[in-house]
């Protein structure tokens, strides 16, 4: 890859450019349980909603996104605040050339600034590639659940994995919002590759 890569925040509109990245996975693969590929329209409002609380990140080399990350409640009710769930999607093609590793680690620093301690990677079962990529980033497998989703006329297991980005205090932090340390990270930390 040629050209200078660059991790931002995604903005409403990249929806599109996002979307595009998003199409195959939802199309042709159990990396999404998602059946139809949604509108423009609601991929950007999903986006507006999960950056309202949480980083929404992406690489680009030119004009050209690559690939993206963010995070996203791990369950609604307010102990849970100190876990995520995150997701990465990478452009077709664009895969092996260390964008999800820059991604993640990107991720992981603004949610630790964030105070965020637990994260957690959905992922259909059999798939050694996100499990491998996980497990050499910290992720431990924590649960299997067995043929709970069905797509492609094939059912899937589907684990989680997880990574603690620092101990567990007695009594944590509070939880920032995104906002809250992003205009920090976006002045001094967004690195160019």
């Amino acid at each position: 890859m040629n050209g200078e890569m660059i991790i931002r925040a995604a903005k409403a509109e990249d929806a599109a450019h996002l979307l595009d990245i998003y199409t195959p996975y939802v199309q042709n693969t159990a990396i999404t349980f998602e059946y139809e590929v949604p509108s423009v329209e609601e991929f950007r409002n999903r986006m507006v909603h999960t950056m309202e609380k949480y980083p929404y990140l992406l690489l680009q080399r030119g004009e050209e996104i690559l690939g993206y990350a963010y995070a996203s409640a791990f369950k609604g009710r307010s102990a849970y605040d100190w876990a995520v769930e995150t997701s990465i999607y990478v452009k077709e093609g664009a895969h092996g050339k260390g964008i999800g590793k820059k991604l993640y680690a990107a991720l992981e620093e603004i949610l630790a600034a964030q105070h965020i301690i637990n994260v957690n990677a959905c992922i259909a079962y059999p798939n050694p590639e996100s499990i491998s990529f996980h497990e050499k980033y910290g992720y431990k497998t924590v649960a299997h659940f067995t043929k709970c989703g069905y797509k492609l006329g094939k059912w899937y297991d589907m684990i989680w994995m997880e990574k603690m980005l620092c101990h567990h205090p007695e009594k944590p932090l509070p939880v920032l919002n995104a906002s809250e340390v992003m205009d920090v990270y976006n002045n001094t930390k967004f690195k160019k590759f």
